[in-house]
């Protein structure tokens, strides 16, 4: 049986193939002895900038499973036999499939959803109101930011993919689940890098996601199940608590089990479905600014004297600023991206919000992320106030500068003493800055808990706060201030048997791998409730 050996360290000047000199000495036994092995995790330990290193687990074979044993016993906070740990799956249910599954968004949680049951023999019909990536590419590019004619159905958040084909690909998570591994062996499947398998924080990129993203619908629509563009969810028909019929871009049709798969961002469809009487709730959500810096100011924080090494990567940071929000109230970064750019993610004409990305290289010379602080749910009987709430201050920054789609920005050390930054702006901002009081396009208490974090991290990280840190904003769509009420174990919305909302939009995920995760246990409980014929 296979070992785990955990905390093999190479210096940075080591090869990998160095490891497994390391781990036989490691384990006192001859390198001989070593059939095979492979990494199963890599992380870069920079806690100490004299002594940077990459941490290794391996998964190790030896020759005889006496010294196997041995090696265990010795070293039993290091090495542990290996057990494999399978995802759950479902067995097949018994009751008659009244129509083909119906998933609406081909984001991470519909796509994932769609992938499961057509592992299982069902072919789901995927509606997604945006375009394919090419020409949802070309829409991105030419039209908007070239033209600045903005697409409201084919844009950085509606289109295949979802808003995860330009989100960079993270695909990091907190939630120890044994989904995870699935998860990214089905992306590798589908052309991501092997190195997602066993960085500790794995990353696809902007540049790869498209591919990636058009493979998974070719094979679902080679298994028999079928991807539909421009195809947006407009009404459903409700009768007896169940959703009969639903009709897409102005065509009804019968409807069996349907995934609301939708994002954060499809505010319209959240409202179609509120007001056909789903039920909702407010949620915290999380809202502020988003920085940038020179990527080489990033890499000097986290590196030192090491930070021109050729084997690190592009350094990223996670700070929080204790108490900038008030009493036991942080300000925290979000979605940080080294060697990326800052994007528009609005959904509709006259709006602007920010957020970041990044290519696989991760080679722009500049570094973001968001900076927020977490609000409160707004009124139980008001669900959609918090999606109001982000829109008002999104229409704020669009008027604050000019109508042009060209983002709010501002110095740091401006933003700090008050006043207005002028000269040239050099941002990775696609559409180009505009100075502005940043104060202005963002909530009161935004604005307070990002001043008094930039103080702290500046102190922390000198130039934070810099004359070289553009502040630019809002950062809203962090996370879905309004969640699909539903059943815990059934996974259907409250008070209908065959509507299932999942993913972000829905207020149940918050990344790509979540979200994923989200998509397939909802299509699980659809195949322990249904036969496939």
């Amino acid at each position: 049986m296979p070992i785990l050996v955990r905390n093999i360290r190479l210096s940075l000047n080591e090869p990998e193939s160095a490891l497994v000199e390391r781990l036989a000495r490691q384990l006192k036994i001859p390198r001989s002895a070593v059939r095979s092995y492979a990494p199963v995790r890599r992380s870069l330990d920079a806690r100490d900038h004299s002594d940077l290193h990459f941490v290794y687990h391996v998964e190790v074979a030896l020759d005889d499973q006496t010294i196997e044993q041995r090696v265990v016993n010795r070293f039993p906070n290091r090495v542990a036999l290996l057990h494999y740990t399978k995802p759950p799956e479902p067995i097949l249910g018994n009751e008659p499939l009244p129509a083909q599954p119906v998933i609406v968004g081909f984001g991470p949680a519909g796509m994932f959803a769609a992938l499961r049951f057509i592992q299982f023999g069902f072919k789901p019909i995927v509606l997604e109101r945006g375009r394919d990536v090419r020409r949802r590419h070309r829409d991105i590019l030419q039209k908007f930011y070239r033209e600045r004619e903005f697409n409201a159905e084919s844009n950085l958040l509606f289109g295949e993919g979802g808003a995860g084909t330009y989100s960079d690909g993270k695909l990091y998570t907190r939630i120890s689940d044994p989904f995870v591994p699935l998860v990214l062996r089905w992306l590798y499947d589908h052309g991501a890098d092997p190195d997602i398998l066993v960085n500790a924080r794995p990353h696809i990129g902007s540049d790869r996601l498209p591919t990636i993203c058009s493979r998974i619908r070719a094979g679902i629509n080679n298994a028999g199940g079928q991807v539909r563009f421009d195809a947006q969810l407009q009404q459903i028909e409700i009768k007896d608590g169940s959703v009969r019929e639903i009709v897409v871009s102005g065509e009804r049709t019968r409807c069996g089990p349907l995934v609301i798969a939708i994002g954060h961002s499809a505010r319209d469809t959240m409202s179609m479905l509120y007001g056909n009487g789903l039920t909702l709730e407010p949620r915290p959500f999380q809202l502020g600014v988003r920085i940038e810096h020179p990527q080489s100011l990033v890499d000097r924080w986290q590196y030192g004297r090491h930070c021109d090494s050729g084997r690190l990567p592009p350094a990223e940071y996670h700070v929080v600023a204790k108490g900038a929000a008030g009493h036991k109230s942080d300000c925290y970064s979000f979605c940080m991206c080294p060697g990326g750019v800052i994007l528009p993610t609005h959904e509709s004409a006259g709006l602007i919000a920010t957020n970041g990305a990044s290519n696989s290289r991760r080679g722009s010379p500049f570094a973001n992320s968001g900076l927020v602080i977490s609000i409160p749910p707004f009124d139980n009987d008001k669900p959609l106030a918090g999606l109001e709430f982000q829109k008002k201050w999104e229409r704020k920054a669009y008027l604050a500068t000019g109508g042009t789609y060209d983002v709010p920005v501002q110095r740091a050390s401006d933003y700090l003493a008050g006043r207005v930054s002028d000269g040239e702006i050099e941002t990775s901002y696609p559409l180009g800055g505009r100075w502005t009081d940043i104060r202005q396009v963002v909530p009161q208490s935004v604005a307070d808990a990002v001043a008094k974090a930039l103080a702290i991290l500046d102190k922390r990280m000198p130039g934070f706060a810099g004359d070289d840190a553009l502040v630019t904003a809002p950062e809203t769509r962090a996370s879905s201030p309004v969640r699909l009420t539903r059943d815990k174990e059934l996974r259907t919305a409250a008070g209908l048997d065959n509507l299932y909302p999942v993913g972000e939009g829905a207020g149940y995920a918050g990344g790509i791998v979540s979200a994923a995760i989200d998509g397939i246990k909802s299509a699980d409980a659809i195949i322990r409730r249904y036969r496939p014929d």
